[in-house]
């Protein structure tokens, strides 16, 4: 493909709200120090930045709430030129939060408010019209609104099973690519390889692994990074690995592609602030050449 892929992000939209503090709290437990940031975010948004940082076209559809945080949500995606003329405004929703805690080795915990991003369904969807070369979603949104598009929507569909959750078979056979994290692939187990599709497991600093009809295709490592903070990197991993796979139609290729571009975007705090340009994955992959 010699033009730059067209990718359609339907997904969640959110201000994430971080504290990095010395150690995540354990159950009950009151953390106190911690510096308080607040990054643009939501795995919609986030693959969608990742995606459009790496070259490709990219155009987001989604929710947000006519509020103070709409703005802070979509500043990298406005200044990246992402088309975000699928994104509506819900005059009665605030616009989603993730409260994410971060520790000294990168370590973090999430929990969501999604606000407008509940509200994402057929009805609140723009007209999503268009050539596209790929259409990527997430869990991020209602289940009824995933069924919907894997119904209607034809092309190339890639999901990113996350947050793991109870989804109809017909889904999964529907898309043509499944991309999950270990937690995920043991939450799905046996419905996960029921599908023909490609799965693409992530497994951390080990890289990721690919399987087609049960047998495993292709295998990626990760460059060996000091990580500062691991948020976004499995969303920058899930839009590289799109993007590359568009652009080469090699599973090996583009399994690597996106292990660079996950291990670069653990070394800077935040989800779309860390999310890496093509000289920056160009980089680590030398190094791992």
């Amino acid at each position: 493909m010699k033009r730059p892929p067209r990718i359609r992000v339907i997904g969640s939209i959110n201000l994430d709200i971080v504290a990095r503090v010395h150690a995540l709290p354990r159950p009950g437990e009151t953390v106190s120090g911690g510096v308080l940031a607040h990054y643009p975010g939501g795995k919609g948004a986030n693959q969608a930045l990742a995606a459009r940082k790496l070259g490709a076209e990219v155009a987001l559809f989604g929710c947000v709430g006519n509020d103070s945080a709409r703005d802070q949500a979509l500043a990298l995606l406005t200044s990246n030129q992402v088309d975000l003329h699928g994104v509506k405004v819900l005059e009665n929703a605030a616009t989603g939060v993730a409260l994410i805690a971060v520790d000294d080795q990168g370590e973090n915990q999430i929990v969501v408010a999604p606000g407008a991003n509940a509200l994402v369904c057929a009805t609140t969807l723009a007209d999503m019209t268009g050539e596209f070369d790929a259409t990527l979603c997430q869990l991020e949104l209602p289940v009824e609104t995933i069924l919907y598009l894997a119904d209607t929507l034809t092309g190339l569909l890639c999901i990113n099973l996350a947050p793991a959750k109870v989804i109809p078979q017909e889904v999964l056979n529907r898309a043509d690519i499944l991309v999950v994290n270990e937690i995920e692939a043991a939450f799905y187990g046996d419905q996960l390889h029921g599908s023909k599709g490609l799965i693409i497991q992530t497994l951390g600093a080990a890289g990721a692994v690919a399987f087609q009809n049960g047998k495993e295709i292709a295998r990626g490592t990760s460059p060996v990074v000091t990580p500062i903070d691991t948020t976004g990197a499995g969303d920058t991993f899930v839009g590289a690995f799109i993007v590359a796979f568009l652009s080469e139609g090699s599973v090996a290729n583009a399994l690597a592609y996106a292990c660079a571009a996950g291990a670069a975007a653990t070394l800077t705090a935040g989800a779309q602030t860390s999310m890496p340009n093509r000289d920056q994955v160009a980089a680590l992959l030398g190094n791992t050449a």
